[in-house]
């Protein structure tokens, strides 16, 4: 006996409700399907930024934003991954750098070896640079990932100031809701040398 599932399909401005779905008969995506849905390498600038064109800006923020990262901020560091010739590094790079002359957010590089093995630890799959976390500066082992690639200052901004609220005490839950808009534009991976038999 099937048993239909019943939800409410949710895009911004849209909501449509009571969707009937038979759960026997939905197309099963592959891990990696969904990865190659979200993960968008570019190469170059001009390709970066049209992709970040289609990224929603955020607009509304609560009261207490600006203060939150002011006050917060000694506690945390923002550390991200980057590697050479990588256009949304410089990009994320860049305006991690505004938001720490703006909030005086801690901002550092993590080698790639060690951003892999977080990435393990939490469960996340690599998938290339830029990817940046909030720790805690007195607890290596406290990290929320923020960025997987670059994205708007303001959306950064948002993220980092859910990461302090998670890791001061706000339900985890609602902050990672809020936060599960990460924009996947990361750089192409370079290519190992080629191989030659004389080597």
């Amino acid at each position: 006996m099937r048993t239909p599932l019943r939800f409410l399909l949710g895009i911004p401005g849209i909501v449509i409700g009571g969707l009937t779905v038979d759960p026997a008969g939905a197309q099963q995506v592959s891990q990696d399907a969904s990865r190659r849905a979200a993960i968008h390498p570019v190469a170059d600038p001009a390709a970066m930024q049209a992709w970040l064109s289609r990224v929603p800006l955020t607009r509304d923020f609560p009261p207490d934003f600006s203060a939150t990262l002011k006050g917060d901020a000694p506690a945390f560091v923002v550390e991200m991954t980057t590697s050479p010739q990588c256009a949304p590094c410089a990009d994320l790079w860049a305006k991690l750098q505004i938001l720490r002359r703006q909030y005086g957010v801690n901002v550092a590089v993590l080698s790639r070896e060690e951003a892999i093995v977080r990435s393990g630890r939490l469960g996340l799959p690599w998938v290339g640079h830029p990817v940046a976390w909030v720790r805690a500066t007195n607890d290596p082992n406290r990290v929320i990932p923020i960025a997987i690639g670059t994205d708007h200052s303001v959306n950064l901004a948002r993220n980092i100031y859910l990461a302090f609220k998670m890791m001061t005490g706000v339900r985890p839950d609602v902050g990672v809701r809020a936060m599960a808009k990460f924009t996947g534009i990361v750089g192409i991976a370079a290519s190992p040398p080629p191989y030659s038999k004389g080597n």
